[in-house]
């Protein structure tokens, strides 16, 4: 004869948790929200990560516990990249790093352009990310 214990449930009435009895202990009946956002966090929300987790641990562990951490990543990576793009656009335009430029000598195009994307980088990085 199996020996089959029956689910019971009970509900605390001072904080509205339901709990299930479980093998002789009462568990509580947790549920996480689901995220806002899924998807693979990008170069930017995982700097963002190590910064929030370095400095901001009390707002890292409530992002977390609240399951929202995901979803700040992915914002904080596609504003990022949105303003890279922007932004190295705008400066090779004024500093005339063009396709111009790219034809008549690579190695100088290559060479401007890394040094704007590092920039760039670095302004997103104060700006955003370590906000």
């Amino acid at each position: 004869m199996e020996n089959k214990e029956l689910k019971q449930t009970i509900i605390d009435e001072r904080t509205g948790i339901e709990y299930n009895l479980v093998n002789g202990y009462y568990i509580p009946n947790i549920v996480l929200s689901k995220p806002r956002r899924t998807g693979n966090v990008g170069k930017y929300g995982r700097m963002r990560a190590r910064y929030l987790k370095e400095h901001k641990k009390a707002e890292y562990s409530i992002m977390l516990i609240e399951n929202e951490l995901t979803s700040h990543l992915l914002d904080i990576d596609d504003i990022c990249r949105e303003r890279v793009d922007l932004l190295v656009k705008q400066i090779a335009e004024k500093e005339n790093v063009n396709e111009e430029l790219k034809a008549k000598n690579q190695m100088e195009w290559v060479s401007r352009m890394n040094n704007i994307l590092n920039r760039v980088e670095e302004i997103v990085t104060n700006e955003i990310i370590y906000q």
